[in-house]
C-alpha cells in the first residue's frame, strides 16, 4: 500500500516541511501505508525545485524512513536531468524511484527503452516505471516493457492505462511487479496480480484499501469487493471533480491532518462549493473525521 503524497505548502506557496513530516508519519503510523511516493505528480512536481524536491525527499526520509519504503519521483522529460534528479535522490536517502514516460516530446519505444535504461544505470536504486499515456502521450508498449525488465534494476510499473489483457500477459513472461495507478481500477488490478497499488485516495483511505489488499491475498474477494465499492464515493470526491492533487489536500485539510489547501500555479485551491461535495462523498465513504 503505497500513497503518492501530496506536498504541502504554507498559504504563501512555500515548502511545509514541517506539514510533510506530520503528513508523512500520520500515512504511515495511522494511514495504513507501507510506503510513500514523493515527487510524483500528486506531489505537484512540475512546479518545484530540484532544491525542492531534495528537501522534501530528506524530510520524509528523516520523518518515516526507517519503518516504510520511500519512493522518489525523479521522472522528465529530459534524459540527462532525469539522471541527475535519480542521483540526487539517491544521495538523499530514497530507497527507490519512480520514472515517468518522458512527456509531451512523444519520444519512440526506441528512445524510451535508451532513456530508461539510462536512469537505472545512474543509480544502484530499484526503478519503478510510471506507464499514464493519458499525461505523457506516449504508452510503454509490451515488448518494449520486456525488453526493460531484463534490467536488474527496473523491477516495477505503475500502471495508469488499465490495459489488463497486457498485465496479465506481461506477468506471465516477466518478473515485472505491477502497481495499480488509477485509484478507479484498484481492485480489477489486484484481483489480476497487481501487488499492490499507488493511490491518491490512500491519503484519506490507506487503512481500508491496505485491508483490501490483504483480503484479496487471501483469496476473500467478497471482502475485498466490499471494501472497494464502499470507497467509491472518496474516489468520484477525489479524482473525478478536478485534479486529485486538488482535492486529496482539499481532503486533507477537512480532515484536520494539513492547515492549507495551498497548490501553486496553474493549479487552484478547491472552492467551497467543491468542499462541501467533497465533505458529503468523503462521508458516504466511512471515513472517519469527516460528517455529511
Amino acid at each position: 500500500m503505497l500513497t503518492a503524497m501530496v506536498t504541502p505548502f504554507h498559504p504563501d506557496g512555500t515548502l511545509d516541511l514541517d506539514t510533510a513530516q506530520r503528513l508523512a508519519t500520520h500515512l504511515v503510523d495511522a494511514g495504513g501505508n507501507d510506503g510513500l511516493v514523493i515527487s510524483g505528480t500528486t506531489g505537484e512536481s512540475p512546479t518545484t525545485t530540484d532544491e525542492e524536491k531534495e528537501r522534501l525527499l530528506r524530510a520524509v526520509v528523516e520523518a518515516v524512513g526507517d519503518r516504510a519504503r520511500v519512493i522518489a519521483g525523479v521522472g522528465s522529460n529530459d534524459t540527462a536531468h532525469t539522471m541527475h534528479l535519480a542521483q540526487t535522490a539517491e544521495k538523499a536517502g530514497a530507497h527507490a524511484l519512480l520514472v515517468v514516460t518522458p512527456y509531451y516530446s512523444k519520444p519512440p519505444q526506441a528512445g524510451l527503452l535508451r532513456h530508461f535504461a539510462a536512469v537505472a544505470d545512474a543509480t544502484a536504486l530499484p526503478v519503478m516505471l510510471y506507464d499514464i499515456p493519458g499525461r505523457t502521450g506516449t504508452a510503454i508498449h509490451s515488448d518494449t516493457l520486456v525488453r526493460l525488465a531484463a534490467h536488474p534494476r527496473i523491477r516495477a510499473v505503475k500502471d495508469a492505462k488499465a490495459d489488463l489483457m497486457a498485465i496479465e500477459e506481461l506477468r506471465a513472461t516477466t518478473d515485472l511487479a505491477f502497481y495499480c495507478g488509477d485509484d478507479a481500477y484498484n481492485l480489477p488490478m489486484l484481483a489480476i496480480g497487481a501487488v499492490g497499488l499507488v493511490s491518491v485516495v490512500g491519503h484519506v483511505a490507506g487503512l481500508q484499501y491496505a485491508e483490501m489488499i490483504t483480503a484479496v491475498d487471501a483469496g476473500d474477494l467478497a471482502t475485498a469487493r466490499r471494501i472497494s465499492v464502499r470507497q467509491l464515493p472518496a474516489v468520484r470526491g477525489i479524482m473525478t471533480r478536478t485534479q486529485g492533487a486538488i482535492m486529496a489536500k482539499a481532503a486533507l485539510e477537512l480532515l484536520g491532518v494539513i492547515p492549507a489547501r495551498t497548490v501553486r500555479s496553474p493549479l487552484v485551491e478547491a472552492t467551497a462549493e467543491q468542499l462541501a461535495v467533497l465533505r458529503d462523498d468523503l462521508a458516504a465513504a466511512g471515513i472517519e473525521g469527516v460528517s455529511a
